[in-house]
Formats: C-alpha cells, structure tokens, sequence
C-alpha cells in the first residue's frame, strides 16, 4: 500500500473519511473501537526447553515485534500518535547503545539488548493462545516475541504460520504481490510501487507454473528433507489462512487492507486472499534477490574496458582497467585469514568466447508498454509501500559479524556479535520468534512469510548468522539472433524467445490518489535467462541475457535451513557447515558455540569453461555454458564444497560484506586496500591480541566502527600527508586543515555531542569532509582518465556512500554506508604520490601526475571550495522532515514505513538491523 509521510496520510484518510456519508462515516468510527485483538487464554509459560546459554544470548530488532495494526489503531496513530503494544519498543534501546556504548560492560548489555533465552519465565507472560490443541503461542511481557511450542511438527509449524500473520500478514502479502510483479495492482499505483515490480519481475519473471515447478523440483528432487520442508511450508501456511479467517470474521485483520479497499470498512465485505505454497516460493525469491545473489553487471564492465581502451590502447587500457576491477587485490581484508586460499571466478591467462558489444550499440531491453491514465504521469517522487531501488541498486553489501575463538576471550569461551543488516522499516523485514517442537529447536529472526523456521539465530547451544557474500553466481550471455528479433540461436537450432507478459491496473484508494491506470510489462526470456540489453558484436545483432545459478531455484535453500534449526543436525563446526552448504544463495555463515567458531560462504557456484572470464559477457553458442548445464531445469556443476572459503577456530572473523579469502575474486569492483570492513578488522584484531575478550568488549568494537567515518579514519591521515608536506599559507585551507586534524584525533566518528542533541561533535569537520570527498575524487583523477573513463568507472562503483546521501537497497537514511567508494583509489594513489610502498597499485599515478606539489594543490584547492560550501548545500534538505543544514537529519536512519504505522527516527549508526550477542558456557 502507497502510503504517505505522517501528516500526509493522516490528511489524506482524514479529507476521504469526509467525504463519506455522514451515517457512514460515525458507523466507521464506531467500528474502529470494535477492531482490537482476539481474548487470549489464561497467561501460563510454555514448558522449558534445555537452553545452554545461561542467561548470555541476547538479540535486537528494532522497531518492535509488532507489525499489524487495524484500522482503528492507524486512525488512532495519525490523530493522536499512539501506537499498539510491542510496534516500538526496541527501538529506543537499539538507538541508545550510539551514545551509551563507552561504557557497556556484561552487566549493561540489557540495556540494549533484549534476552534472547529460551521460554518465557512464568512472571513475564504476557498471553498464551493456542490456535489448536496442539500448539501455544507464549508471548513474553518485554517484546511480544511469540514463543511457539507444538507437541507435533505439524501443530508447531500450523502456530509459526499463525504467530506469522498475527505479526506480519500485511507486510506477507505485499511481498507475495512483488514476487509476482503486481505490486501496483495490490497496492495502488504510485511510481515507487511500479519501479519495483518493474525491476524484480524483469530479474525473476516467473509465471504460476514456474513457481509450481519449483515446489514439485524439491518435493521430487530433495529427498526425505525435501518432503518434511513441503510439509512443514503447508502446515505453516494453513496456520497463516487459520489466523486470516479467525481476524476477518473477528474484524482485527491489518487496517491497511481496509485503506486499500481490498476490504469495506463499514461492511467488511471483501477478501484476504488466502496463502498457497507458490506464494511462499514467490515471497523466496524476493529475499534471494535482495540478498542472496552476486554478479551481473558484466555489460557495464565491458562498457568501461572499452573506454579504458580507447582513451590508452587495447593493452595498457587494459591494465588500466584490472587495476580498478581489484579482482584479487593484495592489500583487501579477507575474512579468512589464515592463509589459505580459495581460487574462483579469476582472471584466466587467456580468455575465451568474450563477447564485447560495438561501441555506441548497447540498448536496455524495453519493459513497459501500453501505459494508460495514472501510469503515464510524471510521479516521481509518489512513495509506495517499498523501496522502487531494492532491487535496481548493485549495492547490496550488507549485516556484518564479529566471531572470537575462546582461546582470546576471559571466559575460554567464544564470543560473537553479528547479524544481517536488512534495512530499516516498520515493520522490519523480519520477525522474531522461538520454535520447539519435534525436531525443531531455535530462536531467533525469520524473514516475515518465510518462518517455518528460524534463519537468523541460536540453537540450544549454539547460534549463527549471515552477512551477503555476493559472489559471483549470475553470468550475462550474447545469444545469436536468427530469423527477427525474437528467435535466437540454442546448441546449432533457431529456437524462438519465451515472451512473458503481465498487465498491472489499479484505481485510486484511500491511501493512494494515483490516477487509476494500468500498464502492461514484457520481457522475452531464453534458456539464457531474460534478455536485458540489445547491442551488436562485430556488426551482428544480439541480445544480451543474464542467468543465475538459483533462478528456478529460489526454494531449495530451505533444507539448509531446516538443518540449522535441528538439534539433532546440528551440534558441532563440521555439521553447521554442512548444512550452510544445503543453502544456494550467496552468504557468508559464522558460528558459535561454547567450543568452537566456524565459518562458510555458501551458494551454488557454477563451474565455468576454461577460459572464461566471468568478468565480461561471453558467447551463448554452447561451447562456454557452464560445465553441466541443464537448460530445461536450469542446473549445472558446481564448485565442491571443499573449494568454498570456509574455516574453524580461526582466532578471529570479522566480516562486513569484503572479500572472503585470497583467490576468491569479488563479484564487481570495491574490494581494495580500504574497506570498510577494516574498521572491524583493527578494532577486533587489537582486542585480540590484548587477550581476555568479553561481550561488551567485542560490542564496543562493533560500536565504534559503526560510527566512524571510514574515509576519516582511513584515508584523511594520507590526505592530510600530502597536504602537510609543505606548510599551508591560506587563511581558509588552514583552518579547515585544523579542522580535520582535530576530527582525525578525535577518531572521525559522526555522533552526537550527547544523547538526544541532534548536534554532531566537529560537525564543520564532517561537514567539510562530505562535501570535500567528491570534490577531491574529480580533481584526481578526472584529468588522468578522461571524462568517459571516468564516469564509465564510477558507473562501476560510486564515489562516495556517506550517510547522508541517497544510496543502497533503501535510499537515504539507510544506516548502512561506506560500503562502496572510491577509498581504495584514493588510498593507493596517494601512497603512491608519496613515495609509499603499494600492493597492486593503480596501472597510473593519477592525483597531479604523479607529482607531490601538483597533487598537494589539487587537494588545497578542492579543500577549500569545500569548507567554503554552506551546510545547507551539503544537507540540502528532503521532503521527509529534514530541513536543509540540518546534518544530524541528513544522517538520520528512518524505519520506512510498509504500513499505517510510522516511527521516530534515530541517530546514524552503521550496524546490524537484527543483532545477536552470544557466549555459550556449556554444550551438550
């Protein structure tokens, strides 16, 4: 649903509310006191289960668990500002640790963290219900987390599925709608809701049968798993359509239905449509593509080669761009670290079936046609119930772990702090809940719809987490073209394209005014996957497509996952390994219990011809398939799991979605000798090597790195060498030299002077720096390159990712920043100016030729256009509440609203959205 701002949407419901009949509108009014929650049963705790942990397992999930709300309370929340139990409640703790972490010991973590232990004690219950006889649902007083315990597995999935809608059903819904790409036609037809269906459809355009495919490829192809996970998905999903008929007839179903007019407000006529097993495939391939994929863009690098090429020749043109592409860069943090290496998707000695397009040829592949009334004016800026970039944006480099072998902690036990960094909405993306049940035992976040089990989380003694690995799974094919434009060339035969279509309409609702309208989206599909660019190669017509090795496959993830929530699966390192490798998306996978840490990067990597170059697009003529490839089913040979980086009781991991060990080659280009991973590595290393590390240490290290400015910490001591290499004479460059010099000292954090000022401390120094940043990144290296290599670059990798630009999955007030820059560059090329020794340098010196004086001026004149540059160019201000020269809002993090619910937003901080601490001092 496309709902607006705050104030907007109190507006708009209030402005049609009044045009309602006069009857009809008291009637409305009068219902609203009628929507609340079902009588729960006499408050008992749920049985005890065994938990390990002894009190050291805590997590966090901002907003709150809560995320349904009826009519009455989204009325309630525009007029007077109240929210339902649980919608907020972890968001303050999770805010306060920015200030509060300084002085965090064991003892404090409560204060911003919530326990994560098994049970309920039998003074925190809140409410038992039970959906059937054989399942309760406990919620606990603090949170609302549901604790569900089934006496069978059918009962203790029927209560997730019930728990799941109880907490999350609109948002459920919505995300089934996007995996179709029919959001608009669900939610209303604002230009957000269209840009997102458009860019998830073009990537996953599946039709109902392929969806059906995919539940009949694990029921057939899964073994005895794959039957109990399909069981386990129909039992949750009959307890989510249990909780829609119970709420529909009882009138307290999210109130967002009724604004969407999916359901009358006075009458109640209407429907919920029921959930099916496709739905949940559908749901499954959002997430995949959110956070699950690597690769692609292999028609951009081709685009920048060549323009390397022409502005220095084929060859030097060509180590010109390797040196950019960082594929397997000497100085970048590998979160293994103990020497071995794990080759894969390198740059092979001669490459083989490139297929770079002319110049000037490339075209996107038209989507959208037929656009009427509301779909053809310019709405830009209209907000849907998601982000139009989640799926758009290459920059998904998200969540991040901190792991510590016992052998460096004061317990002798491991220690880690990690968890995915998903966005920020209200409700978030994912849920909390606790599952036990025959073989079944975990607790922790499960993406909403997709919580037959726990994803994210602990075990009775022992807990995991993910951070995006990205690796490169997905390979983009030139296929001949034979006959028109829509046949192509497949293994010697024309064959003729898959023409896919879907036709979204919608007309205006209470929460949305978007003109009613409709369009029609097209995409032509081939064996190759769906065609995305047009070009010619050698003079010759082409369609470029792209193929990643889950498409077709978004479920069969669910096995690995069903391992990790087993007791009787998982119990030590090598078994948690094990089953992160039943999982096909890309992740990186840590764990830890009360003896050992462990590592794995999971995801089904094809194994490519000889002589590919997974870097540019290459034939799609047979001969460089990948090795095994099943076209009809869309399977192949995959790397084994011995050759997929992977590690045990390394004395550290740290992770932030950098590289995962030598020789295993980035998916696109970013990981360099800065990173923003190395603010943990320093932090974590360093406590290390002291000896004696605790919860609260390894959480203030997390802290503080998120909170830093990477460029600052990283980069300014080298632009501040070049600059004090001779003494500055301008008044202006002097003071802003000092300025920086001082933030540097006081460790370039962007943070309040104290909790609650709104008010950065060295706030000109931040300042100066944001504005600086892009300044100085053209002033070096513009010149040297070009301006066509130039921007084909940072086409590649954008220049700066500051908390206060518009960037990632989310747009702006994201929370997750630095991820990719051009830090590296600059890094190396100033070394380099300096005289410095640099591992895998640059192909060229670039920041004043090469020459210090040159440089030093570039770097002085840039300095002061920035210091000159008012707050309010820098913090220009948005249409979301933050005035202009406002920096602390610039920096803010929102929850995005994906519902009628909205909530304050807080202080930047760069970490985790759901976080878990763990210390586990026994095992079984």
């Amino acid at each position: 649903m496309p709902l607006r701002t705050p104030r907007r949407i109190g507006t708009r419901v209030g402005r049609r509310i009044g045009t309602l009949r006069t009857a009809a509108a008291a009637a409305l009014l009068a219902l609203g006191a009628t929507l609340l929650a079902p009588g729960a049963m006499a408050a008992h705790a749920a049985d005890p289960t065994t938990d390990y942990c002894g009190g050291q397992c805590s997590d966090i999930l901002p907003p709150g668990e809560n995320g349904n709300a009826t009519l009455a309370d989204i009325l309630a929340n525009k007029a007077f500002g109240t929210r339902p139990a649980h919608t907020t409640d972890q968001l303050g703790p999770y805010s306060s640790l920015a200030t509060g972490y300084q002085n965090l010991t064991d003892a404090t973590l409560s204060n911003f963290f919530n326990s994560s232990s098994f049970g309920v004690p039998s003074n925190q219950v809140a409410s038992v219900v039970s959906p059937r006889s054989d399942v309760t649902i406990t919620r606990d007083k603090a949170t609302g987390v549901p604790h569900i315990k089934g006496t069978t597995r059918d009962g203790t999935e029927f209560g997730a599925g019930y728990a799941a809608a109880q907490d999350r059903l609109w948002l459920m819904d919505l995300f089934r709608h996007v995996g179709r790409g029919e959001l608009s036609s669900f939610a209303g037809g604002a230009a957000a809701n269209r840009g997102l269906e458009q860019e998830f459809w073009q990537q996953a355009p599946y039709t109902e049968a392929d969806l059906q495919a995919q539940v009949d490829w694990l029921s057939n192809n899964s073994g005895d798993r794959g039957r109990q996970a399909l069981a386990d998905a129909q039992d949750y999903i009959d307890g989510i359509n249990a909780y829609i008929t119970a709420a529909k007839s009882g009138r307290y179903f999210p109130g967002e239905y009724d604004l969407t007019g999916h359901v009358n407000a006075i009458t109640n006529a209407g429907d919920i449509e029921p959930f099916q097993l496709t739905d949940l495939i559908a749901l499954a391939s959002v997430i995949g593509a959110l956070f699950g994929t690597g690769g692609g863009g292999e028609v951009q690098s081709a685009l920048s080669l060549l323009a390397a090429q022409q502005k220095y020749g084929v060859q030097d043109g060509t180590n010109v761009w390797e040196s950019f592409r960082e594929r397997d860069d000497p100085e970048a943090t590998s979160t293994v670290h103990d020497g071995s290496s794990f080759p894969y998707a390198g740059k092979p000695a001669s490459a083989q079936g490139e297929a770079l397009p002319d110049p000037g040829s490339v075209v996107p592949e038209p989507l959208v046609y037929d656009a009427t009334g509301g779909a053809t004016q310019s709405t830009t800026k209209s907000p849907g119930v998601l982000p139009s970039n989640m799926f758009s944006d290459p920059r998904k480099g998200m969540s991040n772990a901190l792991v510590v072998s016992g052998a460096h902690t004061a317990s002798g036990h491991p220690v880690a702090v990690f968890g995915p960094q998903t966005g920020y909405f209200a409700p978030q993306l994912l849920m909390l809940q606790e599952l036990q049940g025959p073989g079944i035992s975990a607790r922790g976040a499960s993406f909403a719809g997709l919580g037959m089990y726990v994803e994210l989380g602990r075990g009775q003694d022992y807990a995991w987490s993910a951070t995006s690995a990205s690796q490169d799974v997905t390979d983009t094919y030139a296929v001949q073209l034979c006959q028109d434009d829509t046949h192509y060339i497949l293994h010697g035969s024309c064959v003729p394209m898959e023409k896919l279509e879907r036709t979204n309409s919608w007309t205006p609702t209470l929460a949305d005014s978007t003109p009613a309208g409709s369009y029609r989206m097209q995409v032509w599909r081939t064996a190759y996957g769906p065609v995305i660019y047009r070009a010619t190669v050698g003079g010759k017509p082409v369609a470029y497509t792209q193929l990643r090795s889950s498409y077709m496959h978004e479920a069969d993830s669910i096995i690995g996952f069903q391992e990790l929530n087993d007791p009787g699966f998982v119990h030590d390192a090598a078994s948690f390994q094990k089953a992160a490798q039943d999982i096909n998306y890309t992740f990186n996978w840590f764990y830890a219990d009360s003896r050992q840490t462990a590592y794995y990067n999971s995801g089904t990597n094809p194994v490519r011809a000889a002589g590919v170059d997974a870097s540019f697009p290459v034939w799609g003529t047979g001969a460089y398939d990948w090795q095994g490839w099943d076209p009809t089913h869309n399977t192949a040979t995959y790397t084994p799991p011995s050759q997929h980086p992977q590690s045990v009781d390394q004395d550290y991991y740290i992770s932030w979605n950098n590289k995962q060990a030598p020789g295993y080659t980035s998916a696109g280009f970013g990981n360099g000798s800065v990173h923003r991973a190395d603010l943990l590595e320093d932090r974590v290393k360093a406590l290390v090597q002291a000896g004696g590390v605790t919860r609260a240490s390894l959480v203030k290290a997390m802290s503080s790195a998120s909170l830093t400015d990477l460029r600052g910490e990283d980069v300014l001591p080298e632009l501040l060498q070049v600059i004090k290499s001779a003494p500055v004479t301008d008044s202006q460059e002097a003071a802003a030299v000092q300025q920086l010099t001082t933030w540097l000292a006081d460790g370039t954090k962007r943070t309040e002077t104290s909790a609650g000022s709104h008010t950065y401390a060295d706030a000109d120094a931040v300042r100066t720096m944001d504005a600086w940043w892009p300044l100085l990144v053209q002033g070096e290296f513009q010149t040297g390159l070009g301006t066509d290599l130039y921007n084909a670059l940072a086409a590649d990798l954008t220049i700066d990712e500051s908390p206060s630009a518009g960037h990632g999955p989310t747009g702006s007030h994201a929370g997750s920043s630095f991820q990719y820059g051009w830090w590296s560059y600059v890094d190396k090329d100033l070394r380099k100016v300096l005289g410095q020794s640099v591992q895998g340098p640059l192909a060229h010196t670039y920041c004043g030729g090469g020459q210090l004086s040159a440089c030093r001026n570039i770097l002085l004149s840039t300095l002061k256009q920035a210091a000159a540059t008012p707050a309010t160019t820098v913090y220009p201000g948005d249409d979301g509440g933050c005035a202009a020269g406002d920096q602390w809002c610039a920096d803010s993090i929102v929850q995005r609203p994906l519902g009628g619910i909205t909530d304050d937003r807080i202080s930047w901080q760069n970490r985790p959205t759901y976080q878990q601490v763990v210390e586990f001092p026994s095992h079984r």
